[in-house]
């Protein structure tokens, strides 16, 4: 029988960044739980970051994941949210780091294309895979979704190469 490993999911962003814990299981995956930190945006920058980092711990403590699978950052039209971006996933990689969390970074479109089967696929239709693969979660929201959907796509991957499989924490 396969040693059951738990996987957190983060889309990482400086107002709302998700989260979803799943169980893997050899092939079988179940939903744990996942949520959306979000800071309130009239704070100052390194406030924001803090209460990010401190949601992060909140949950890493709580579940306590041996891996993680962190949606990278896309190219922004914008510069400054480009930037705000980077900061939220640099304070997450940091925590996870610190919680000798095993990280795995996926593009948006690679999450997309294991979920959906296009890497363009819209947040709606990601969505509607999250439900139909982990009924138990109920409604989720657009973060959290993303969220569990980079879950179950590291999930996926660990299953195709042995390198992710030997994974220690």
């Amino acid at each position: 029988m396969a040693l059951q490993t738990i996987l957190l999911g983060l889309d990482p962003g400086l107002q709302r960044t998700g989260w979803g814990v799943i169980a893997c299981e050899g092939a079988r995956i179940s939903w744990i739980a996942h949520g959306v930190i979000a800071p309130p945006p009239k704070l100052a920058l390194p406030e924001r970051l803090g209460l990010l980092a401190s949601g992060l711990i909140d949950v890493l403590e709580f579940y306590n994941p041996t891996e993680a699978a962190v949606e990278e950052v896309f190219m922004a039209k914008n510069a400054q949210s480009a930037l705000l971006l980077g900061h939220a996933r640099g304070a997450a990689l940091s925590i996870l780091a610190r919680h000798q969390v095993h990280v795995s970074e996926y593009a948006t479109r690679h999450i997309k294309k294991a979920l959906v089967g296009t890497g363009g696929a819209e947040k709606d239709q990601v969505a509607f895979m999250v439900r139909r693969l982990l009924p138990q979660s109920g409604t989720v929201s657009a973060d959290a979704a993303d969220a569990l959907a980079a879950a179950i796509c590291h999930a996926a991957e660990r299953r195709s190469n042995p390198r992710l499989m030997a994974v220690k924490a």
